[in-house]
């Protein structure tokens, strides 16, 4: 029985599909979708741009997959529309939400549907890692107790829901003791880690527990500003482990944007904790959301400057987008789709710039970096800084070697000299 999955969206997704895959591991993987006996489509259902590509991957898979095939549908699109989209899509065999990645084995032997109350929180079940022989990520928990404007996700993925920190750190463990030596911890809010069980400090104390293991590198993703405090920062400069990787969607700028987006933190808070993340050398990415409804030329040029002075290493520009079930859906001061792409343009010139600036810092240092192989065209190696979460944050082109016989996952010296446009170029030497 041959089985191909498609992930889309978030790693937290990801995770997920691999669970599945490890739930399914009889069958053969195949990347052929026409030659498969059962088809597997974890949705994403974030904003409107996600929920698009997860219908139009619907659409294409019922039309190029076999006649007795079997088609999955799961995640947070049909969770978030499980009536609407049996209505309108029959062609779905099998239609799950967030709460069953580790039964879909069953439902696809009884060629069910199921809905659960609960949402799925990984605990020891075995997954089958992808993309990678040396990195994983790890989830921490799900859901979200903000109450963020504009965000759909608390709707359908709940309030938030913890691991322990020993079953994390059984988890790398485990991990580590099949190969993997990078991880990347992930949530919807990693900053309230434990904070649903009465801890506030959850994320420190499993940093102090990932800080025992030797021999493995991680970086945290997701932190949110109104739960990271200057404590926590301090923590992760000072980890072992951890690297000085700070990802905190700041969103806005503007004390008035902020309020209306329901962030819970305050501009002169999130100035502070920018700062101190920058007392060492560290990667700091973000995201904005352009367009929310109220946000006024003087709010967007607040923005535009702030980028400016910060320069954030990367940044994830999104256009506001109206999602029913948010307070921000009930607003009638909307911004006009002409305005926001012509804004998002603008903050697009600055964040190239900046970019650029930060990886000037690079030029002519000696960084350990990840070797990931060759690239598509097969002219360079491609490796990774040690300090940058996969695929997101870029790679290093290396033209040159001091060192034979490279292996994949491996960790080497690399020295970039050159920038050409917004990639580094160098060589990996002794």
């Amino acid at each position: 029985m041959k089985l191909h999955l498609i992930s889309l969206g978030c790693v937290k997704n990801l995770v997920d599909s691999e669970v599945m895959l490890g739930k399914l591991k009889n069958y053969t993987i195949t990347s052929n979708i026409s030659e498969a006996d059962v088809i597997i489509i974890n949705t994403c259902g974030f904003i409107e741009s996600a929920k698009e590509e997860s219908i139009n991957t619907i659409l294409e898979a019922i039309e190029e997959k076999k006649e007795d095939a079997i088609l999955v549908v799961a995640g947070c699109l049909s969770e978030r529309y499980k009536n609407e989209l049996a209505k309108e899509l029959p062609e779905v065999d099998i239609f799950t939400g967030v709460g069953d990645y580790a039964r879909i084995d069953e439902l696809i032997a009884k060629k069910q549907s199921q809905f659960s109350d609960e949402v799925y929180l990984i605990h020891n079940e075995d997954r089958i890692i992808t993309n990678s022989n040396y990195h994983a990520y790890i989830k921490l928990s799900e859901g979200c107790n903000q109450k963020c404007s504009f965000c759909a996700i608390p709707g359908f993925k709940g309030r938030l829901n913890s691991r322990s920190i020993d079953e994390i750190i059984d988890e790398i463990k485990r991990l580590k003791d099949r190969g993997f030596i990078d991880f990347s911890l992930a949530s919807q809010d990693s900053s309230s880690y434990l904070r649903d069980k009465g801890i506030r400090d959850g994320l420190e104390r499993l940093i102090d527990e990932i800080d025992k293991i030797d021999g493995i590198n991680v970086r945290i993703l997701y932190l949110y500003p109104s739960t990271t405090t200057k404590r926590l920062v301090k923590k992760i400069l000072n980890s072992k482990n951890v690297q000085n990787y700070f990802d905190m969607p700041i969103q806005h700028i503007s004390e008035k944007m902020l309020k209306i987006m329901k962030r819970g933190s305050s501009v002169n808070k999130l100035k502070e904790l920018l700062h101190l993340m920058r007392e060492e050398f560290s990667f700091v990415r973000t995201s904005v959301i352009i367009g929310h409804p109220g946000e006024s030329n003087e709010d967007f040029e607040i923005l535009k400057n702030f980028l400016k002075e910060y320069e954030f290493d990367r940044v994830n520009v999104f256009a506001y987008s109206d999602e029913e079930g948010t307070s921000a859906y009930l607003r009638k001061d909307k911004i006009d789709e002409k305005t926001i792409e012509k804004r998002i343009k603008e903050i697009n010139k600055i964040i190239k710039k900046s970019t650029r600036n930060r990886l000037k810092l690079y030029l002519d240092k000696k960084i350990e970096c990840f070797m990931d192989g060759l690239t598509d065209d097969g002219l360079f190696y491609s490796v990774r800084p040690k300090l940058w979460t996969p695929e997101v944050d870029g790679d290093i082109l290396i033209n040159e070697s001091e060192i034979e016989n490279l292996e994949i996952g491996k960790v080497y010296n690399v020295i970039p000299n050159q920038l050409v446009g917004e990639e580094l170029v160098g060589k990996i030497t002794q």
